[in-house]
């Protein structure tokens, strides 16, 4: 079965359309407003009520010119005329068939174009039924699919026989982009109009087998959320009329609202409601609910963004430096000079201090001086006879009694992220077949890396960049010369 055109070429006048095709054997209403298109209409009805209607490539194009316009179209019949307020005109129209736009006659007071009609033929074989009834099946499973179309139009459109007609009527009833409808029309020959109508019903249920999947998926997620809290709210009110309290719920509800309490980084804060979920879950006597409250305690009780604010103020520390010790002007003057610094960057990188010198000469207690004209929390390890790198890194959790390391304990200990942190005879550090406690301290000392120092314990990274370091040592030569290179 073919379409052929026919001999004769007639001139009628043109209704350019926006955002809306009409396919041969189709009715519709089309409201229209511009001068050009009434006037058009107006012509249409004096002479034999026929127009060719071709659709626009731009919509927001208000005054179309014959480049703006698709050259194939649908010749029809105007069937009726209603005029409505603000001299709009609602008209009822019926596609006949297919034309192409030859040549434009004329653009004023309406386009009047020279048309070439094409009408069907019959020639039936095998391929043009296998295409058909391929049609026919997508347009049952798009229909069941979409739900946009009512059965009823499926049943009538699925009785008719011409192969041509039944492609029309099918892709007049599907929700398409204007270009994939002008492919349709365009497609003069019917072998390849149903293979294109094929293709684009193919794509279409392709998506929408999509959206049912996302869908689905969807609404799972919703009934299981609500189902959870709908128990949940059941189960307190239980609870408040019995006068009882679930302590293991109470528990989590408890962690729950220390985390609104405290700002913490996203991941964070993820990782902390995965173990507040996993505690919910776990019968009470397993072991394993003892370790989860243990690590819930220690990262709720961290400073992930607490601060306190400093005082940089250069005269007040050199008054207390001189309050609490007296002499070591040259260890006091550069401690004056790294605050001044400090100041007038407002940057926290910077060297590491190292205090060297025999014992009891003030190492540690200016450390803490420091602490105090800064009004900063003070917070002192010792490293003396440290062997195990799990000191510094902690241990990790699946190990019973497993803790975090010193640095994090040290943290804890301050409560803010921003203290003058110690680390007490780090030339008395030595290693063995547990590890280098000196390899771990590389990542805590380097101002470049320990903005996301990790402990085996915590398993999130953590923000040491705001600490001071201050580290004492009795000699250099015992110390480690990468480590050594970080400190001044």
């Amino acid at each position: 079965m073919q379409e052929t055109p026919r001999n004769d070429q007639r001139q009628i006048p043109l209704l350019p359309l926006r955002g809306i095709l009409v396919f041969p054997y189709t009715i519709i209403h089309l409201d229209v407003g511009r001068e050009k298109s009434i006037s058009a209409l107006e012509e249409a009805m004096v002479q034999d009520r026929l127009i060719m209607l071709a659709t626009q490539k731009d919509a927001q194009t208000d005054r179309p010119t014959s480049e703006d316009i698709f050259r194939v179209g649908t010749v029809a019949e105007v069937k009726q005329l209603l005029k409505l307020p603000g001299g709009t005109i609602r008209v009822l129209v019926e596609g006949l068939n297919r034309a192409k736009i030859v040549n434009y006659v004329q653009d004023e007071p309406h386009y009047t174009v020279d048309i070439q009609e094409y009408k069907d033929t019959e020639e039936k074989d095998s391929e043009l039924e296998a295409l058909t009834r391929s049609g026919i099946s997508y347009f049952e499973q798009y229909v069941k699919m979409s739900k946009k179309i009512p059965p009823e139009t499926l049943v009538s459109v699925v009785t008719v026989d011409e192969p041509g007609r039944l492609s029309d009527l099918i892709a007049s009833h599907l929700t398409l982009k204007v270009e994939d409808k002008q492919r349709l029309l365009d497609a003069v020959d019917i072998k390849e109009r149903l293979q294109r109508l094929c293709e684009i019903l193919g794509h279409e249920i392709e998506v929408l087998e999509l959206e049912r999947k996302i869908n689905t998926r969807v609404r799972k997620q919703m009934e299981k959320t609500q189902k959870e809290y709908y128990l949940r709210e059941q189960m307190k009110a239980i609870q408040k009329e019995l006068g009882e309290k679930d302590e293991k719920m109470a528990e989590a509800e408890e962690y729950r609202q220390k985390l609104e309490e405290i700002k913490l980084p996203e991941d964070v804060e993820e990782k902390i409601l995965k173990e507040i979920e996993r505690l919910e879950k776990m019968p009470p006597q397993a072991a394993e609910t003892a370790v989860i409250r243990n690590y819930l305690d220690w990262m709720v009780a961290l400073p992930w963004s607490a601060m306190t604010e400093d005082r940089l103020d250069v005269k007040v520390a050199e008054q207390i430096l001189d309050e609490d010790h007296y002499g070591l002007r040259k260890v006091k003057d550069r401690i004056l000079e790294y605050l001044s610094v400090r100041k007038l960057t407002q940057s926290m990188k910077g060297p590491i201090l190292c205090l060297v010198g025999p014992p009891g000469v003030g190492k540690t207690s200016l450390a803490r001086s420091i602490a105090r004209s800064m009004e900063r929390k003070f917070v002192r390890i010792s490293l003396g006879g440290v062997r195990d790198e799990a000191e510094i890194r902690g241990h990790r959790r699946t190990y019973v009694g497993a803790l975090p390391g010193r640095i994090i304990q040290g943290m804890k200990t301050a409560g803010v992220k921003n203290p003058v942190f110690l680390l007490d005879e780090i030339d008395k550090m030595s290693s063995d077949f547990r590890g280098d406690p000196s390899s771990a301290l590389l990542e805590v000392l380097d101002p470049e890396q320990n903005n996301s120092f990790s402990d085996h314990y915590v398993e999130n990274p953590f923000d040491l960049s705001q600490v001071l370091f201050v580290v004492t040592a009795n000699t250099t030569h015992t110390i480690p010369r990468p480590l050594l290179d970080r400190m001044e």
